[in-house]
Formats: C-alpha cells, structure tokens, sequence
C-alpha cells in the first residue's frame, strides 16, 4: 500500500499561490488543481494503470470492496453557515454524492466522526498545515475532511507516495475542500457536491484526463481520451486532440467541466482506484 503527501496532486505550497498561477492554471472563474504532479506521483499512477490493464485483460471489473472510514472537520469563522458552519445535514449530503459516485468501483465511505472549529485564521485558508496537524484523526486507511469556506482553490489532498516517512507525512494527509461546493452550495456551476470527488480521485492516484495533453502517456488510463486542456462549462463534442481517436472524456469526475456535466469515471480508473490499498 502506498501513503500519501501533498506535493503533487493539486498544490505545492499554499505559499506559492499567487494571482499569476491561479490565472495561468485554467482559463476560467473557478478551478480545482494548479500544479503539475511530481515524477512519484507519475510514476505511481503509471504503475496503477499497468495493474488495471492486467486486471482487465483477466476479466476482473473492480476490486474487491474496499471501505473507508472518514473524519469531517468543519472550521469556520462563525457559527453561521455563512461562514462556513456546516450542518450534519449538509455532511451528510456530500458523502451521499461521494459514495455514489465511488460505488461502481465498490469504494465505500464510513462517517467516523464530526468535529467543529472556530478559527477565523484557518478559515481564511492561512496556517493550513497547523490546521491539518491539530485536528487530523484516524491512520492513513482513513480519509479526513477538511471543510474551510476560503481557499486559493476549489479543493487539495495528498496523493499516494511510496515514502517511509510515514510520521511526517501522516498530519497532512487527506483533502481540503470549500465548503461552498458541498451539495446545495454557494458556488455557482461547482455546488453540487463533485469537488470532492474529484479531489478524492487524486487521493487514491488518479491524474487528471488531461495530463500531458495531447503527446504523450497522459494520465496514463488507456480509455480516457487524450484531451489538451481542461475543459469548461459543458462543451459537447470538444475534440481538443483531433489527431487522437475519441472526443473529449467531459463527463469524467477528473476533468474540470461543470458539475452537472460529471458523471463517470472510466473503466480503467475504475480498476485503478483499489490500486493503493492493495
């Protein structure tokens, strides 16, 4: 089994955000990810993708049925929901939405517990890794949520990793996301839950459709079509890759489209996704 950092899948460094790599990481309002992934995390989901080709070739459709236990911390500035306090309800919603959208690859997830901080500073998405440090339950088998009304993008985790250092990389590991793309959220086009789903996809090593563009391996999954660049909106029938068989894989949870547009991952990934907790 792999573990995870933070290096790779959607920021380096919450230092290194600046208005420049925000513009330059997708020509629209919104986004999710901004850096390219380390050579591990290429090398990692490389291997990934070879083991769901096998597995494929031997009829095996998803692993065996894998469950997650998963720790939700909600800070805010305030008591109102506004501010980012999210209601049990509201938790409840979203890993609604993340267990359905991870069921076809028979990935389960289990609500541990919910905790509930007041901290202006973190809310504001400043001192993150003290955040993450403080109120971080469960081993590496388990996913924490992290919800914070601000952040420089839509959602962050840590990506499978074969480092040993395990007590390093422990405290950081899970997924922060706004908490206004929880189902029912403020965020127009991206309130409907799919942020973590997305996000969860690098958790457990899985690259964007459109890694490496047009050339190349990509991200590596032989049926998601290469693809130039994210997509956004819901453009039907994009073909950024026209010297490339299949038109653009829009409606995959890895793509950027808008998320009522996000509705499958594809056969391989779905094979992929079992691959770290092997």
């Amino acid at each position: 089994m792999f573990t995870r950092n933070l290096i790779a899948a959607c920021i380096v460094a919450i230092s290194t955000l600046t208005p420049t790599t925000i513009g330059n990481a997708i020509a629209s309002s919104h986004f999710r990810c901004i850096s390219s992934p380390s050579d591990e995390l290429m090398d990692i989901s490389k291997q990934l993708a070879q083991e769901a080709a096998v597995d494929r070739k031997l009829g095996r459709r998803a692993a065996q049925e894998i469950g997650i236990s998963v720790y939700v911390h909600v800070v805010a500035s305030s008591q109102n929901e506004t501010d980012g306090y999210l209601s049990d309800e509201t938790i409840y919603s979203q890993l609604q939405v993340l267990s359905s959208d991870y069921q076809p690859a028979n990935i389960s997830f289990t609500l541990k517990t919910i905790d509930r901080t007041i901290n202006e500073t973190w809310a504001n998405g400043t001192d993150l890794e003290l955040m993450w440090y403080s109120v971080r339950n469960g081993s590496y088998n388990d996913l924490n949520l992290w919800f914070i009304p601000t952040l420089h993008t839509l959602g962050l985790c840590t990506v499978p990793t074969a480092d040993d250092n395990l007590d390093v990389a422990l405290v950081q590991d899970g997924c922060t996301i706004r908490s206004d793309t929880v189902p029912g959220g403020s965020l127009n086009h991206y309130n409907l839950g799919k942020t973590l789903t997305h996000e969860v996809g690098h958790w457990l090593g899985l690259l964007h459709t459109f890694e490496g563009g047009c050339d190349g391996d990509g991200d590596f999954v032989d049926d998601t079509p290469a693809q130039a660049s994210p997509s956004n909106g819901c453009p039907e029938g994009r073909d950024s890759c026209p010297d490339k068989p299949g038109l653009d894989p829009i409606h995959n949870f890895m793509d950027y489209s808008y998320e009522y547009v996000q509705n499958i991952a594809s056969t391989l990934e779905i094979l992929c996704l079992g691959g770290s907790y092997d």
